[in-house]
């Protein structure tokens, strides 16, 4: 044979062995165990993965009879019937495997041996189980999409629709035949798709309003890509109806509101005073925040009660607990009974299932603020005296006992010592009240509180009317200060706010001008028929002198009107309102 016959050949066998080299470690490299025998049953392949399995070494199996190796193997007996057998069990020592054996054909289609795959059983049903949890997964994630009330839908890596769920369907109007198989934008009817933008950057969109489906359904949509291992797969978008937002946000504003109701708003920062008679009130309401104990508010009617309240809270233990204030007169007597201890379930026509929680279960920790408490019932009265003895609630139509930890404020504005004179107000609901009084003095017992607190308005007015008001004149706070003010600070801030409504925008200051017209008590000169009474200054003080003079005039009036008492406060000189107050304050009916 030539020298280059010979080298060829050298070159053929090198290649050939490069090849057998390349398969054995594509053969050695696969999980599977893998036996091949030849037509007298001698095994030929014998992987690495197969040496494993069965815990046996490829020198003591290559070259033997299969037979010999693996006593119960069934290779020879598919080489002679040259018929397959797949997915059978077979014990080998103390592993149990599944194999598939099959015949290996020749060119000439002669059975020339035998192949068998297998492996570990454990590890098939490891797999097996793995399957099954991802089909589980993938069943969960299915029904979670389904129950989801999001409008779904999911594209692959090339924009064509893979699944929409059936709030998708009921929000656009669109089903499946309309939107799996399709482009991404089918569904669009003004705006682009945002599928398509998050395909092309990758990157997720949030809050894109556009509007879908054949109803032009007006949406807010946000999409993400879908990355698999670092590669793209597609993209998820999530749909929202416009009008359900705006439904959402109505409710939290309403919630906000009920929180803002839940929560006490002032400090003692936010009551203005300079005089020393206020002073001395909220030094005395800063001594009552550190104890538990009830706090009664006297005043009249726009005194600043409520913020007083507030403020008590706010610098107590509580703080951090609610503050829920009831207006007791706004309420018939039924309702404000269950309103404030709550009610059971069938207690009334209309009662809400299961019942409902009192104000006073409510505030449990907190405060509650009982404003009006002179306006309530004799019934109800003794109904919250036994609340305030025994610490505990029942409800309507009920007989269990609640106990509750709630501090107590309570305010009025009338006479409550009259009341119970007359029979309208327990006296022992009186003395259980009136653990810590605090008597609110009305504006005209300290108008030198009169200018920081137009000041003070006026900041808030400015904010709400969009103003730049700086300040009132000496001169109107002077005039201001001439009325007696028997709506107090809430009369105050309706007479500010009309005197701004007045002023120019060229105008910086409220000066007298501005102000609407107010009854400024005169001199008054009522002709009595004077009678010769001896005064002692031993038994009465000038202020009882004073009072009791008064009070005379105001009877005179309404006798020589006849009862009127528009006509009575024209003849003294008075608002109608500053006659109403003198009435109660003398108990002149």
């Amino acid at each position: 044979m030539a020298e280059e016959e010979i080298a060829s050949l050298k070159e053929e066998i090198n290649k050939l062995k490069q090849i057998n080299r390349k398969k054995d470690v594509i053969i050695d490299s696969t999980h599977d165990g893998m036996i091949a025998i030849n037509s007298d049953c001698q095994v030929e392949l014998f992987n690495q993965a197969a040496a494993s399995i069965l815990n046996l070494k490829q020198e003591d199996v290559i070259g033997y009879d299969v037979r010999e190796v693996i006593p119960n193997t069934r290779l020879h007996i598919v080489l002679e019937n040259a018929e397959p057998e797949l997915n059978r069990f077979q014990q080998v020592d103390d592993t149990q495997i599944v194999t598939n054996r099959v015949p290996v054909k020749g060119d000439n289609g002669e059975i020339i041996g035998a192949v068998a795959v297998f492996r570990d059983k454990t590890e098939v049903t490891r797999l097996a189980e793995e399957i099954t949890n991802l089909k589980e997964i993938q069943g969960m994630l299915e029904a979670i999409i389904n129950s989801t009330q999001d409008a779904i839908s999911v594209v692959d890596e090339n924009g064509i629709g893979i699944l929409i769920n059936p709030a998708y369907t009921r929000m656009t109007g669109l089903t499946e035949e309309d939107v799996i198989g399709k482009p991404a934008d089918v569904d669009i009817a003004e705006g682009q798709s945002m599928h398509y933008k998050v395909l092309q950057t990758k990157e997720k969109v949030q809050g894109v309003r556009m509007k879908v489906g054949p109803q032009r359904k007006d949406v807010i949509v946000d999409v993400a890509p879908i990355m698999v291992d670092g590669e793209l797969k597609g993209s998820v978008g999530v749909i929202k109806d416009v009008s359900e937002i705006k439904n959402l946000t109505e409710e939290l504003d309403q919630a906000r509101q009920m929180l803002r109701q839940l929560k006490a708003r002032y400090s003692f920062k936010d009551i203005v005073a300079r005089s020393q008679t206020m002073q001395a009130v909220i030094n005395k309401a800063r001594k009552a925040s550190q104890t538990p104990a009830t706090v009664l508010l006297r005043g009249e009617s726009g005194t600043g009660k409520e913020l007083f309240a507030h403020a008590i809270h706010n610098e107590s233990k509580r703080r951090n607990k609610k503050f829920i204030r009831v207006n007791c007169s706004a309420l018939v007597d039924s309702l404000l009974e269950s309103e404030l201890f709550g009610y059971e379930e069938g207690a009334f026509t209309g009662a809400k299932k299961g019942g409902k929680k009192g104000v006073f279960e409510e505030a449990d920790g907190g405060t509650i603020f009982l404003d009006e408490i002179g306006k309530i019932s004799p019934n109800l009265q003794s109904k919250l005296l036994r609340v305030l003895q025994e610490r505990e609630v029942v409800r309507v139509g009920g007989t269990r006992p609640i106990p509750i930890d709630v501090r107590v404020i309570v305010a009025t504005n009338i006479n409550l010592e009259r009341a119970i004179q007359e029979d309208r107000f327990r006296e022992d609901l009186y003395y259980r009240l009136n653990v810590f009084p605090l008597n609110i003095p009305p504006l005209r017992d300290r108008l030198e509180d009169i200018k920081p607190l137009s000041e003070h308005i006026i900041r808030k007015f400015n904010q709400e009317y969009g103003r730049s008001v700086k300040g009132i004149t000496d001169l109107a706070v002077k005039e201001l200060q001439k009325y007696d003010w028997p709506g107090n600070v809430r009369e105050l801030e309706n007479i500010i706010s009309q005197a701004m409504i007045h002023l120019a925008k060229d105008e910086d200051y409220i000066d007298t001008i501005h102000l609407p017209g107010l009854n400024i008590e005169e001199p008054v000169d009522i002709k009595i028929k004077p009678k010769q009474e001896a005064i002692s200054f031993e038994e009465h003080s000038l202020k009882e002198i004073l009072n009791e003079t008064e009070k005379k005039l105001i009877l005179k009036a309404l006798e020589d009107t006849d009862g009127n008492r528009t006509e009575a406060a024209n003849l003294l000189g008075i608002a109608v309102r500053s006659l109403y107050y003198k009435l109660d304050k003398y108990g002149i009916d």
